[in-house]
């Protein structure tokens, strides 16, 4: 699937990557919360965090604004345990019906963390999921 940036999502990767040495293949803004999600090339999570989230703490400044970062997966069901993280994601399963449907298997300590604040968690982990990989929805189970 082809991921379209904005001119505003191309200049926040290129502060991205100046900022963090790491390489991010997308970015969405999130205006009504604040916030840039990057999503990071696989193996690449530290880099983009840095040691003690020094990198990713001078990119929040830098940009004035919360930072999300998920990391990059080959297949769908790792994708979406990973745009859930901090999450614990037991088990990823991709159903597709009339729609595509991730049931993701959540600790049960764990359920809130996956859904966040207002439901920012679950939200973003659902638009990164469709952009990616054509997913309709996540269910947390």
């Amino acid at each position: 699937m082809t991921v379209r940036l904005s001119d505003e999502a191309r200049r926040l990767l290129a502060a991205f990557e100046d900022e963090t040495e790491a390489t991010a293949v997308d970015c969405v803004v999130d205006d009504d919360r604040d916030r840039v999600i990057f999503v990071v090339t696989a193996g690449e999570m530290g880099s983009a965090i840095g040691p003690g989230g020094s990198r990713v703490e001078a990119l929040e400044e830098k940009l004035g604004r919360d930072v999300m970062l998920v990391e990059d997966a080959p297949t769908p069901e790792g994708f979406v345990a990973n745009a859930l993280s901090p999450a614990a994601v037991y088990n990823v399963t991709i159903s597709e019906n009339d729609t595509t449907v991730a049931y993701a298997e959540v600790a049960h300590d764990d359920k809130g963390v996956a859904i966040g604040a207002d439901g920012q968690n679950i939200e973003a982990a659902k638009e990164l999921a469709a952009r990616h990989y054509d997913v309709d929805d996540i269910q947390l189970t």
